[in-house]
């Protein structure tokens, strides 16, 4: 009887990861279609790269606000990290170009990651408002360190970045986050990561090493965070510490707050419609701020009402925020 339960189960893990794959190869193939035929208009074109990192960012910041419930505002120091990292092997080696991206966008993960270690040891024993005032303090001095050493070019900034960065590579990038973070959740390391959020006490009464947990998810999200500054940087070809200020942090939490805490679904379309809406208000000139402030009030009234829990309750809106729910073992 087990070994048919087993047998049914794995299955439709793996229809279910068919499923995943086809949807990703078809996704890509109508974007390149809609790209390559000029469908796409100069402007939309130009917010593919931009839109896949915020994604990016968003889905990795998720996991340490949403899932563990932390609130961290250091995600921009994160970022400038992987992207000056990034940057500096790119202009200071001569290696093919996939290669040398490749290993850029290592590189600039795996340093942030380090970072993410030095710093999450010693804050993550805080909590709440005390967090957040001291993540968002790190961002401040990683730019302000960034902004005096002349190897990273000071205030003036890194400039002739190679242009890397295409939609592909943030495709790809993109899906392997998605992946890595949803299948993380998933896992009992995820399901020990989400106990934590529910209650922290209880978490660590059964065994459970919050200490260990808690540096886990800020080291995976600083990684991604730095992935996405390598992005980034070889999109723009140019870098200015003043790019990752405490706004940038807080534009990221915003796209997570919207999205629902603890929905990665949720993170991913709050990423597309931001990117996109400062670009459709760009016609009303003055009134173009205002407006995006209005939406965004809009929205989280409409996330925080009763509302959109009876639409999803009927089946007419997908559940973007609904946290994973269950115990560790």
């Amino acid at each position: 009887m087990n070994t048919e339960i087993k047998t049914k189960r794995k299955s439709q893990f793996n229809k279910k990861n068919l499923l995943t794959v086809a949807i990703i190869i078809i996704l890509y193939v109508v974007i390149t279609i809609l790209v390559e035929n000029d469908i796409l208009n100069r402007q939309y074109k130009s917010l593919l790269v931009p839109m896949g990192i915020n994604i990016i960012l968003a889905v990795s910041l998720n996991l340490t606000t949403g899932f563990l419930g932390e609130l961290s505002l250091g995600h921009a120091g994160f970022m400038a990290i992987g992207a000056y990292t990034g940057a500096l092997f790119t202009l200071n080696v001569n290696m093919p170009e996939p290669v040398e991206f490749l290993i850029g966008i290592i590189l600039g993960g795996i340093v942030a990651a380090i970072f993410g270690v030095l710093i999450g040891v010693p804050v993550l024993r805080l909590k709440g408002d005390y967090l957040a005032i001291v993540t968002l303090a790190f961002g401040e001095i990683i730019r302000s360190i960034i902004n005096f050493f002349q190897f990273t070019g000071g205030a003036m900034g890194l400039s002739k970045i190679p242009r890397y960065s295409t939609y592909t590579w943030v495709y790809v990038i993109l899906v392997i986050t998605i992946l890595v973070i949803a299948n993380l959740v998933k896992s009992r390391h995820g399901r020990a990561i989400t106990s934590i959020r529910e209650n922290y006490i209880a978490a660590e009464s059964i065994g459970i090493k919050v200490s260990k947990y808690k540096i886990m998810a800020f080291v995976i999200a600083a990684f991604f965070a730095g992935v996405a500054g390598v992005l980034y940087g070889h999109n723009l070809s140019i870098l200015k510490p003043a790019d990752f200020d405490y706004n940038k942090s807080i534009e990221i939490l915003v796209i997570v707050v919207l999205g629902g805490m603890g929905s990665i679904r949720g993170s991913i379309i709050s990423a597309i419609v931001l990117t996109i809406l400062p670009e459709m208000l760009r016609a009303a000139d003055d009134f173009r701020m205002l407006l995006y402030a209005i939406v965004l009030i809009v929205m989280m009234l409409f996330n925080s009402s009763g509302i959109r829990t009876k639409l999803e309750e009927s089946g007419k809106l997908p559940k973007f925020s609904s946290p994973i729910k269950g115990k560790a073992k």
